[in-house]
């Protein structure tokens, strides 16, 4: 019924986060510059946060849009009030309210944990680049 609107509002509060730390980021990175300008190439290796943050927003955001384009061709979403085709029936509200939870809840589980292994491999594969000579500045 609606249980595309629970990964909506994890993508809108993703989202907010993500501009707060790329603000963060940037100014962290100018007064990096300022203080030891030969310094900022080697801190910069790694992938910011706030990107990897945009790959959680983009996925949740995706998924979404995926699922209320199949909750449209279904007839379960129209463009008129109330939008929601269960709130025309009070008695359909509740049911549709524990599918937000339940299913729209576990996609939004689903995902982030998704996410998350993508950052422990990435995590990974930053540390073995930064081990290799070539990373170091030594010949390889």
């Amino acid at each position: 019924m609606a249980c595309f609107l629970a990964p909506v509002a994890e993508a809108i509060v993703v989202s907010a986060i993500k501009k707060n730390v790329e603000h963060k980021e940037a100014a962290a990175c100018r007064q990096a510059a300022e203080d030891a300008p030969a310094e900022t190439a080697a801190a910069t290796a790694a992938i910011p946060f706030s990107r990897k943050l945009g790959w959680l927003s983009k996925m949740l955001w995706g998924g979404s849009f995926l699922l209320a384009i199949e909750h449209i061709w279904h007839g379960e979403v129209v463009p008129w009030p109330p939008f929601l085709t269960a709130m025309n029936n009070p008695a359909d509200i509740q049911p549709m309210l524990t599918e937000i939870l339940a299913v729209g809840g576990a996609m939004m589980v689903v995902v982030t944990a998704a996410w998350l292994l993508m950052l422990l491999a990435v995590k990974r594969l930053e540390n073995k680049a930064a081990q290799t000579p070539l990373a170091a500045g030594g010949e390889g």
